[in-house]
């Protein structure tokens, strides 16, 4: 299947899904109706891994601002969600190449792969505080990976870090030089592809269930509370405006 903003290559039980919507990859409807499409496409396939990297300079800027508003925010969130919901269903183990900025929705794509191969270059963070709104994968990955405390002072302060601090959180497992990031990333893959597909799926199975954590109930409030209380208040409809109109927002605290 051909497609605008990814591309999808399946090759010796590894699925690539590549960002190409440069120069920021930003992550429309349009564009993450694709990628679930593609994650669609491999279900039932023989697959060992899937990677993830990006095309250009980012990895992803984030999640179309301009689609948070109205009633569009609804599909936005189940669209967007959808990725992350796919993956967990593939059960295979995912690997993240970035070379870039990882920011907003983009950051959540890499953190949610279960293995992170970034370059020295490569930024992270969550800057959707600062826009009126709050990252709702990251509320849920966030704390399992880095603990409560510094992953809640990421999301409300929305400070961006470099990938040698994402290695050190535990948010990142390499960190390369931008020369060598595709050879680390073959390297780490090709070890996965050493392995029987079944086993590494059924190790994940059972990692995943060893922590005794039911991450679709948890999406899921985290969800209500996005779209049943966060999105109908005041504050939410200025922080995204008003990055859309490049000012500073005023807050009503409403």
């Amino acid at each position: 299947m051909a497609y605008e903003h990814i591309k999808l290559k399946v090759e010796n039980g590894l699925a690539t899904l590549t960002l190409c919507r440069e120069p920021l990859n930003v992550l429309n409807i349009a564009m993450m109706k694709e990628m679930n499409q593609a994650l669609d496409s491999l279900v039932g396939q023989p697959l060992k891994a899937l990677l993830i990297n990006a095309e250009g300079k980012a990895f992803s800027a984030g999640v179309d601002v301009g689609e948070h508003l109205g009633d569009q925010v609804h599909e936005m969130i189940e669209v967007f969600h959808g990725i992350f919901r796919r993956m967990d269903a593939l059960g295979v183990v995912t690997v993240a190449s970035v070379q870039g900025a990882a920011l907003g929705g983009g950051c959540e794509v890499a953190a949610f792969c279960d293995l992170v191969v970034a370059s020295e270059k490569a930024k992270l963070g969550q800057p959707e505080i600062m826009v009126g709104v709050f990252p709702p994968i990251a509320a849920l990955t966030f704390p399992r990976q880095i603990g409560y405390k510094k992953a809640l002072e990421l999301i409300v302060t929305g400070d961006t870090i470099g990938a040698a601090e994402a290695k050190q959180l535990g948010l990142v497992n390499q960190v390369v030089p931008p020369e060598e990031l595709q050879a680390a990333t073959d390297k780490l893959v090709g070890k996965l592809l050493a392995m029987s597909g079944l086993v590494l799926k059924l190790t994940k199975k059972a990692f995943v269930g060893g922590l005794q954590d039911d991450s679709d109930q948890g999406l899921a409030v985290i969800e209500k509370v996005y779209l049943d209380e966060l999105m109908k208040t005041r504050d939410a409809e200025e922080g995204l405006k008003a990055f859309l109109e490049k000012r500073k927002p005023v807050w009503k605290e409403e």
